[in-house]
């Protein structure tokens, strides 16, 4: 029998294209189990075949577990202290085998043992298949739709097979089985029992790669695509620069007569593409991701990673797009917060920013509005400016003496002290379960807390109260970040 076993692997080997060791794996796995159900309880057995001689043997055994964990398995586990006195020198995550009657074969359920062995079989042939696939680098799984499973698309490519979600389709799209169709490899999903490869039509990787083979530049390395974002099916932008002063980036990208651009179009369902060129200039890079409105002005806010874009009656509706599509696009394009108004929008917006940094200048400093309208009129917008710009720059502006420097940078300072004092008071007054709160596996930093603080929060039940851009305009955080700290925060009250 143990000869026929041998003959039976190496059958099985060649005939499945698998390593004789995961077929041994296989035989094991099915001994193990008839094994165990013979035992009953939850024992755990391990079956040794000794690949030579097709010999083999069978082992209970038992996991050492610390004393003060307990036994959660009395039938598989072994308490540290009862495991010593058996073995001096074993240790926690060590294994007691004790050899037991090993079943014969011929005792075996066939059924149970074939269905264990043609699993395992299985398992090790997808597997093999799929390291083949990717070892081959490919970003677009190009095959054959072969069947509907619960609404997702099963994508054939040879012996592997691909899974196009609904969610992830071009929407309106209607494939049907033995339709070509190229996909973007999204991910992988090794837990999945059916494809284990994850697609895509609708993530903005795809059309970069789809670019990517229409635009032979790219591969050369003279193009780059920094960027995508995408209204599947309806309209895209992308964001290319070249690394060649020699190659036009927008003309390359579009080809011929749009013979590039449109063969992109064509494959994702008439999707209009925005061809914009990058710049490592944030606000010239918005402007050109904002086309084709015309931007009259832009104001760049560093630290709440936003722009105020100023545009024309005429262009207003152009920059926001229908349904705010084109300044979503550009937004999620370049990485930065837009907020599209009018001239007189603007204006209004800066006159009420103006009249808040002068009362901040009249009260904190003890001037008069002149003195608070000239520093404005130079640029200061904060005490910190006022504190601590270099002195030179100070002393440059013709309405201020070397004294009367000297005297408003002493008064922010002492102002900047003060303030400092009464937030740390005010951080003080922030209850613990606030300053407890964790939210994406991370605590609170002591600068948030300072802007929790800041803006009258100081318990969890005041944060979870926010709505989001409240807690935005606190904080200056994203939106998401934003959204998921809120949620946190009200966690327990349907959990109490």
């Amino acid at each position: 029998m143990n000869r026929e076993m041998l003959m039976l692997v190496d059958a099985i080997s060649r005939e499945k294209s698998v390593e004789r060791d995961v077929v041994f794996g296989a035989v094991e796995a099915a001994l193990a189990q008839a094994t165990k159900k013979l035992n009953g309880g939850e024992v755990d057995i391990r079956v040794a075949v000794d690949r030579d001689t097709g010999n083999y043997e069978t082992f209970r055994r038992w996991l050492v577990v610390p004393d003060e964990a307990g036994l959660q398995n009395p039938d598989g586990e072994e308490m540290l202290s009862d495991a010593l006195d058996r073995i001096a020198d074993i240790e926690v995550g060590d294994f007691i085998e004790e050899p037991i009657p090993s079943v014969p074969i011929g005792r075996i359920g066939a059924m149970a043992a074939k269905q264990v062995i043609l699993q395992k079989i299985r398992d090790a042939e997808r597997e093999t298949l799929l390291n083949d696939f990717l070892s081959r680098g490919d970003k677009v799984f190009v095959g054959t739709v072969k069947r509907l499973d619960k609404g997702d698309i099963i994508v054939e490519s040879g012996r592997v097979e691909g899974r196009l979600k609904r969610s992830e389709m071009i929407p309106k799209e209607n494939l049907r089985t033995g339709d070509r169709v190229r996909a973007y490899i999204a991910g992988i999903d090794t837990a999945a029992r059916g494809p284990q490869i994850m697609l895509s039509r609708s993530a903005p990787g795809f059309m970069m790669e789809l670019f990517a083979q229409e635009v032979p530049e790219m591969e050369q390395g003279l193009l780059e695509i920094k960027s995508c974002a995408r209204d599947s099916g309806s309209r895209a932008k992308i964001a290319v620069v070249s690394h060649d002063k020699r190659v036009d980036p927008i003309g390359t990208c579009v080809g011929v007569r749009g013979s590039r651009v449109n063969a992109v179009t064509n494959e994702l369902a008439g999707e209009r593409v925005d061809i914009v060129l990058w710049s490592d200039d944030p606000a010239q890079f918005v402007i050109g991701a904002l086309a084709p409105a015309n931007v009259q002005s832009i104001v760049v806010d560093e630290e709440k990673h936003a722009m105020d874009v100023v545009v024309d009656e005429e262009n207003l509706a152009i920059a926001i797009g229908r349904g705010g599509q084109n300044v979503r696009l550009a937004s999620e394009l370049t990485g930065w917060r837009i907020n599209i108004m009018t001239a007189e929008e603007s204006q209004a917006k800066q006159a009420i920013e103006s009249d808040s940094i002068r009362k901040l200048f009249v009260d904190k400093l003890d001037v008069d509005e002149e003195v608070a309208d000239i520093l404005i009129a130079e640029g200061f917008s904060s005490l910190e400016e006022v504190a601590y710009v270099p002195l030179q720059e100070m002393l440059d502006m013709e309405a201020f003496d070397e004294d009367t420097v000297s005297e408003l940078r002493t008064r922010a300072k002492d102002a900047l002290l003060t303030m400092e004092i009464a937030r740390e008071e005010s951080v003080e007054e922030v209850s613990q379960d606030l300053r407890d709160l964790e939210y994406d596996g991370k605590g609170l930093t002591p600068e948030l807390i300072g802007k929790l603080a800041d803006g009258g929060v100081h318990s969890r039940d005041d944060l979870a109260d926010l709505a989001v851009d409240e807690l935005i305009e606190i904080t200056a955080i994203d939106e998401a970040a934003a959204k998921a700290l809120i949620m946190k925060a009200r966690e327990h009250w349907f959990t109490a």
